[in-house]
């Protein structure tokens, strides 16, 4: 089953992005959609991959399990008991999750684990990321001497911008929470690295976002270590130098690289080998996430 767009005419949309469709429940909940949509380079393509809203939602809900030193906003899993409505449409909730309306704080907290993507041309310019020095001589796909938070402003049209720890702090305006931030979520990139190696994937890099709740505690919110959100390498195939073989999107960016295509809508047709190699690395990442949040 493939689901792009979620058409719910019972409540009322208060957000489509590239992939995540918002409606408003009340004054305080949000159902938030993970449809079937697949962007790269920031443009939504017209075909979808197989099930990939389920897989995204099944992942975050598992780690928001296994996660327990922050809070989350998810309100209820029982989304049938909450919206019967949605019986009547197949698909739509297991893609979804029902989470409290909260204040999104407008960044992606990145952390990085290998030099790869946008901070590799960075570091190549600067000898940095983030506007911290690392060492001479790195290459693509080389591993960091340790995690880096390399944030980015989150943009609602464009691409999000890269900046500096020290231009995070002051747009954040409060020191205390900037390093709350910063610590949270290289122990959230850690915990996940740690428990996904023995199972032969390294955690590349991934992204965070966070909001302040009704008493102003950090709260994680959206998805989290998700292969859209993540890069998910093959410990057995992993060589520096190279984009290595993954269960992620990069398989999806790394083919419209081969076909030259200038970043820029319309996106190109997606061919139907590339659509179902994409669903099977979602889905062999799935199993594999399954296990390290069962054990």
């Amino acid at each position: 089953m493939t689901i792009t767009e979620s058409k719910l005419s019972f409540l009322p949309l208060v957000y489509k992005g590239k992939v995540r469709d918002i409606y408003a429940i009340s004054d305080t909940e949000w159902l938030m959609v993970t449809t079937d949509r697949i962007s790269a380079f920031d443009v939504v393509f017209n075909e979808g991959i197989p099930e990939k809203g389920r897989i995204l939602n099944h992942i975050s809900l598992l780690w928001f399990d296994k996660i327990d030193f922050i809070p989350n906003a998810i309100n209820t899993k029982d989304i049938l008991g909450r919206l019967p409505q949605l019986a009547d449409k197949p698909g739509i909730a297991e893609r979804s999750m029902i989470v409290r309306k909260l204040n999104r704080l407008p960044f992606e907290c990145v952390v990085r684990g290998y030099l790869f993507g946008s901070v590799y041309e960075e570091y190549q310019k600067t000898g940095g990321v983030a506007g911290q020095k690392l060492p001479s001589g790195l290459s693509l796909a080389s591993k960091l001497p340790t995690p880096l938070f390399s944030p980015a402003t989150k943009e609602d049209t464009g691409h999000d911008i890269n900046i500096s720890l020290q231009e995070f702090e002051k747009r954040i305006g409060d020191q205390k929470l900037a390093h709350q931030i910063i610590d949270v979520s290289l122990q959230l990139y850690t915990m996940a690295y740690e428990k996904l190696l023995p199972h032969g994937i390294l955690l590349a890099d991934t992204k965070f976002e966070f909001a302040l709740d009704e008493k102003n505690r950090l709260t994680l919110i959206d998805e989290v270590l998700t292969p859209d959100s993540s890069r998910y390498w093959d410990c057995t195939t992993y060589q520096e130098g190279t984009s290595p073989a993954s269960y992620d999107k990069q398989f999806v960016r790394d083919y419209l690289t081969t076909i030259k295509w200038d970043k820029k809508p319309p996106a190109p047709s997606l061919p139907e080998e590339i659509i179902v190699k994409t669903y099977e690395k979602y889905k062999t990442i799935e199993t594999i996430i399954e296990k390290v949040c069962h054990e």
